[in-house]
């Protein structure tokens, strides 16, 4: 729950902290015949220069160990005396470490230029820490988003959890009130905003983002009830131990202020290959930009040259944690299309809802040539920048079609929505959505990065092919 900063933040400081240790190996280098004549370093006349290789060696150690030490989570360096300790830590292992490897490959570098290097990364990389806090302080940033908290019972946990949460204000929690059945408290204090029984109604009204359960052993019965009610709205839960068997997706132990508790809606890959998911994500984009845009361009042109109507189409999607969002495509139906779709959903033998034909006549000419292609997705690539979409992972779905989801299937938004994904390789749209959510399943329970790549691999294949994209 306590995260000081998000997955886009930390990937920035990556990038930032790397960009800062180029620039200190280059000026360590461009000064390092100035400091010839110091006590007990050996003159070398300039100009100087160091083999190119050292640069990605030297930035590539110092922010792996850097990671290692958890530098980068966001979870960990709530406060500031830690992150610099992590940081310091990380720091000297990099520094000890880079020593052995040049001792084994590369004993002519000079050792005051990669002290000075050392010391003078170092403090580039406090300084824009320190004055990053001292902003935030000050109020001069907003900080991150503000997250509202409601609190189940008001208790004296419940109360413990409040101070602590008050504690943190400054990294955006806010604390809107309490629930509880004891008609005695509610009356005492204005914070209680009702019983256990208006859980929905206060969560939905006040646009809660974490709700935490800290009710007493003898309400187990009362608290089940409230969790399976609470899964249906986008919002975490976390609950104070002892209770194992009400995680929907998996569940995850977090320490907050001393206060152990369950995240039952964890989700199911670690911190650590988010970070590598973000990171992956933002590179193929970024990279495939020179031929995405013109494409997009073409694709544009060839909507709007077509007929009247908005070139891009905006529908909400249910994305990770059962959250809504806007996905961005081309438009590739007659304007209204989302108010004829009775006309073309039906029913399968089994019961299963069948949304997709490859005869859909609300299909417009050019749209069905660039759903044979799929070009019409490439609008995603906007998404997946703002972080609401990952490049693969199960596809994000109509809310209305998640209305008529089993418990089981709402297992697949445990994992950021993508572009493309397991089931989109396997069959696509020629699948019933039941076994779409069993390949996503798989893919959750299957992740790594490989993965990733061997899926976006194989979906070049498919769209060359064509197959069941209608």
């Amino acid at each position: 729950m306590l995260r000081r900063f998000s997955i886009d933040f930390a990937v920035f400081s990556a990038c930032l902290d790397a960009g800062l240790m180029g620039v200190a190996l280059f000026l360590a280098v461009r000064l390092r015949p100035a400091l010839s004549g110091l006590a007990g370093i050996r003159d070398i006349p300039p100009p100087y220069a160091i083999p190119a290789w050292l640069y990605p060696l030297f930035v590539g150690v110092w922010i792996a160990l850097l990671a290692a030490n958890q530098v980068y989570d966001g979870r960990r360096n709530l406060r500031l005396w830690r992150e610099l300790a992590s940081l310091t830590l990380g720091s000297f292992l990099a520094l000890t470490s880079l020593a052995g490897i040049l001792f084994l490959s590369y004993r002519e570098l000079s050792r005051a230029l990669f002290l000075f290097f050392f010391t003078l990364g170092f403090a580039l990389l406090m300084a824009w820490r320190l004055l990053l806090r001292l902003a935030y302080s000050r109020g001069i940033l907003a900080g991150v988003q503000p997250r509202n908290i409601l609190i189940v019972g008001a208790g004296v946990l419940g109360r413990d959890v409040e101070r602590e949460v008050r504690a943190y204000h400054e990294l955006g929690l806010r604390l809107v009130g309490f629930l509880d059945d004891d008609q005695t408290k509610r009356m005492n204090s204005s914070q209680i905003l009702g019983t256990l029984n208006d859980a929905i109604d206060i969560v939905t009204r006040h646009n809660i983002d974490e709700v935490v359960i800290a009710l007493p052993p003898r309400a187990y019965e009362r608290v089940f009830r409230l969790v399976g009610e609470l899964h249906n709205l986008p919002v975490h839960v976390w609950i104070i131990p002892d209770y194992f068997s009400l995680a929907l997706h998996r569940m995850a132990m977090e320490e907050f202020a001393g206060i152990p508790m369950l995240d039952l809606r964890a989700p199911a890959i670690n911190y650590q290959q988010r970070v590598v998911k973000r990171l992956f994500d933002l590179l193929v984009v970024l990279l495939s930009l020179p031929v995405t845009l013109p494409l997009m361009g073409l694709a544009a042109l060839a909507i709007r040259l077509e007929g009247n109507g908005p070139v891009l189409f905006r529908q909400a999607r249910v994305g990770e944690n059962g959250k809504v969002f806007q996905m961005l495509k081309f438009r590739t139906m007659v304007p209204g299309a989302e108010q004829l779709r009775h006309q073309v959903e039906k029913l399968d033998e089994n019961g299963n809802l069948v949304h997709k034909h490859p005869d859909d006549p609300r299909i417009t000419r050019v749209g069905r040539i660039l759903r044979r292609t799929s070009l019409d997705e490439l609008p995603n690539l906007w998404n997946i920048l703002k972080g609401e979409m990952s490049l693969v992972g199960p596809r994000p779905e109509l809310p209305h079609l998640v209305d008529r989801y089993q418990p089981w299937q709402r297992k697949r938004f445990s994992v950021p929505q993508g572009l493309t994904g397991w089931w989109q390789v396997n069959g696509r749209s020629t699948r019933p959505m039941h076994l779409n959510t069993e390949d996503d399943l798989y893919y959750i329970q299957n992740y790594s990065l490989w993965l990733d790549i061997l899926i976006l691999f194989k979906t070049i294949g498919v769209v060359l092919r064509g197959k069941g994209a209608y």
